[in-house]
């Protein structure tokens, strides 16, 4: 850390803690890139749907909220040692978990070790970040946008980490998937032995001996709305297949849904009494809000990306794509210092341009026929998606001193369950719908041949029957096969591959890239709804004299649209 970087901080050791924080989101970047390299292997390997597998992905989402939301809440009173000590073994037990499923296993049993390993893979992430936000934060209160931005550069480093092994790995050495998986444990050990032994501060608020029901009256019944309403939609998610293999319940087919919503309800019971039943800051709850969205078209699309570049255009052009743009996400981040104080630009002015571009970016993607063509919609897109996560915390930070860690664990909990409940099943669900529906009206009898077994459902929205994952992962397999051999003959040309397939896989071929280019198109309407939230908070500040961060000193206790003006 440069001198001037020194002086920003707030402890000695901050350089050190910076950078255990950067390696521990690292570590679950590269793990991420890696599984959505991998979905394509799963898919073809046991069978899944893309519907199934955005449902083992949703579980790298929901996780985590389980890991940030409790460890946010109890940061400040059992230490963040210990919570760094949980999140280094729950990594470890989580990939001996995702290693249980071996060649070979039926779907199902397959299905169970993935979903699983997954969610033990998001609670240590989530933990790892009710460590590292809230601790970058506190040690620079002065510059929270810039540094929080440089402690999640370490998720696009580890998307172009994950990303080219898994190009070289996968496409081009062949490694078993389980190979590539287990690299994530290397950034892993590193981040353990760089905590270790080291003083951490805590937060203003803990510092100021505020009580939890203090710290929670900003979030109150308002914020607790949005966590809540998101852990329903989690716990009907979990219960949902459990009960069905109960043959007394199974007969009660909205049993979940009860279930999970009476969680739910009476979680956020339990907010409202450890309140006293605050409503809570309105504008934190549109924060909320507008972070659930940026979990879902950040994190969800993410998710999917290099699966659907890769449908598009071949599996290692979206590999390459992937890391390139993770590399301008990686790069920008170091400049969010620069652009918030030479250009001008307050945190929620940076929000609503990112939230424009990457609305122009997914719509350009849809778009592309050509590797040219996707590097520059995904360049939009890239740089569109790279402010969301890290100034979101910081405006919450800012605005919000008295919630300590909660507010923006809380934050971060919305974001990720949203991304697993909504973005990562919602684009499966897309793709399943679109795709289908795609061949049905061109191919009828080679709908009926291709579909799923079993149909793709996604909220409330009707029923979709998308392409069987291991039929359509064949014809894929063999369009790679035919890319390869051509290759070694020195014929690069796209559709000559493709004249090696019979006219019903070029049909099926094409129905599920159309799938995924109107897939891109519905997407894109997340971040255009988060223009619109973006545009209309910045009225809001610009009607109170301008953003800036205040003191824990000057918030008083109602519960105004900010709660800290007087």
């Amino acid at each position: 850390m440069s001198a001037h970087a020194q002086s920003d901080a707030m402890a000695p050791n901050a350089n050190r803690l910076l950078w255990a924080g950067f390696m521990a989101i690292l570590a679950a970047g590269v793990g991420f890139a890696i599984r959505g390299g991998i979905l394509d292997n799963w898919g073809g390997e046991f069978g899944f749907t893309a519907g199934e597998l955005g449902t083992i992905g949703g579980m790298g989402f929901t996780g985590f909220c389980f890991g940030i939301v409790v460890g946010g809440v109890i940061a400040d009173k059992i230490g963040y040692g210990k919570l760094v000590i949980a999140a280094f073994l729950l990594h470890m037990l989580s990939a001996l978990v995702t290693f249980g499923a071996t060649p070979g296993m039926d779907k199902a049993a397959a299905g169970n070790f993935l979903f699983w390993g997954t969610f033990l893979f998001a609670i240590a992430n989530g933990t790892l970040e009710a460590v590292a936000n809230p601790l970058v934060a506190t040690l620079f209160p002065q510059k929270r946008t810039h540094y929080l931005n440089i402690l999640h550069a370490s998720w696009p480093a580890g998307l172009v980490l994950g990303g080219a092994a898994g190009w070289v790995l996968d496409d081009q050495l062949k490694w078993d998937w389980r190979a590539q998986f287990a690299l994530f444990l290397v950034p892993t050990l590193i981040y353990g032995l760089m905590f270790l032994g080291q003083r951490m501060p805590k937060s203003e608020a803990s510092e100021k001996g505020l009580s939890l029901g203090d710290m929670f009256k900003d979030v109150g019944l308002l914020g607790g709305l949005v966590v809540c309403y998101l852990l329903a939609l989690f716990f009907s998610t979990l219960f949902e297949p459990i009960f069905k293999d109960i043959p007394q319940l199974s007969a009660y087919p909205n049993l979940a849904s009860y279930v999970g919503y009476g969680i739910g309800g009476a979680l956020l019971v339990a907010v409202g009494v450890m309140t006293r039943f605050s409503p809570g800051s309105f504008l934190l709850f549109v924060l909320f809000i507008a972070h659930a969205l940026v979990g879902a078209v950040e994190l969800g699309t993410d998710g999917w990306i290099q699966n659907i570049t890769g449908n598009i255009l071949s599996s290692p052009e979206s590999k390459i794509l992937f890391v390139f743009t993770s590399m301008v996400m990686f790069a920008l981040r170091f400049c969010a210092d620069f652009i918030e104080k030479k250009l001008g630009f307050s945190p929620v002015g940076i929000l609503l341009t990112c939230a424009v571009l990457a609305c122009i970016g997914l719509n350009l993607t849809s778009l592309v026929d050509s590797f040219f063509m996707a590097i520059l919609a995904l360049t939009v897109y890239g740089i569109g998606k790279t402010f969301f996560w890290p100034t979101m915390l910081a405006v919450a930070s800012d605005r919000f001193p008295r919630t300590g860690a909660i507010a923006i664990s809380i934050m971060g909990g919305i974001g990720m369950m949203s991304a697993g409940l909504i973005g990562s099943p919602g684009l499966g669900y897309c793709k399943d719908r679109f795709a289908g529906e795609a061949l049905k009206a061109k191919a009828p009898s080679l709908f009926e041949q291709y579909k799923a077994e079993q149909p793709t459902r996604f909220l409330f929205l009707p029923e979709a029957t998308g392409l069987d994952g291991k039929k359509l992962g064949d014809v894929q397999q063999k369009l790679t096969k035919a890319r390869d051999e051509l290759a070694k003959a020195g014929n690069t040309d796209p559709k000559a591959a493709l004249e090696r397939l019979s006219a019903d896989e070029r049909t099926v071929l094409d129905a599920s890239i159309a799938g995924d280019r109107k897939t891109l198109v519905v997407d894109s309407a997340i971040p255009a709804t988060m223009a619109v939230i973006y545009l209309l908070l910045m009225v809001y500040f610009k009607s109170i004299g301008g953003y800036r961060a205040v003191k824990i000193d000057e918030v008083h206790s109602g519960t105004d649209l900010g709660t800290a003006e007087s």
